[in-house]
């Protein structure tokens, strides 16, 4: 497995811009799709979006398609979630996972998690 760890998050006002990034250790990190995920305090955690081990594939939810991008860098180990036009209600804890699967269809089968990062956009 590979251990994740977060960062880039902070407060913004609605309408700005914040890229958050998440680096893996290990040497087998483009094994995995990897996936962003995001929980608003009492809120489920909810996926946001993912990449494919190549970077090429993505897919996201419907309420951040056109404002956030997903992308990786397997040189580096690193996966990252580039959000604009940020909007009061994208506020959550935002989490990178790792899944072995090519398309993973929820969240248990994303079997590494890191500890998370703030994002919090005022309005």
């Amino acid at each position: 497995q590979v251990q994740l760890v977060e960062s880039g998050g902070g407060l913004v006002q609605a309408g700005g811009s914040l890229r958050l990034s998440c680096a893996a250790s290990g040497r087998t990190f483009s094994t995995y799709t990897m996936g962003w995920f995001r929980q608003a305090p009492g809120k489920e955690r909810e996926f946001v979006a993912r990449v494919a081990r190549g970077g090429i594939t993505t897919y996201y939810i419907d309420s951040v398609k056109g404002r956030f991008t997903i992308s990786r860098d397997n040189t580096k180990n690193t996966v990252y979630l580039q959000m604009n036009s940020l909007k009061p209600e994208d506020t959550a804890a935002y989490y990178c996972a790792a899944s072995p699967r090519y398309t993973p269809m929820n969240d248990n089968e994303y079997i590494s998690w890191g500890q998370g990062t703030q994002v919090t956009v005022s309005s």
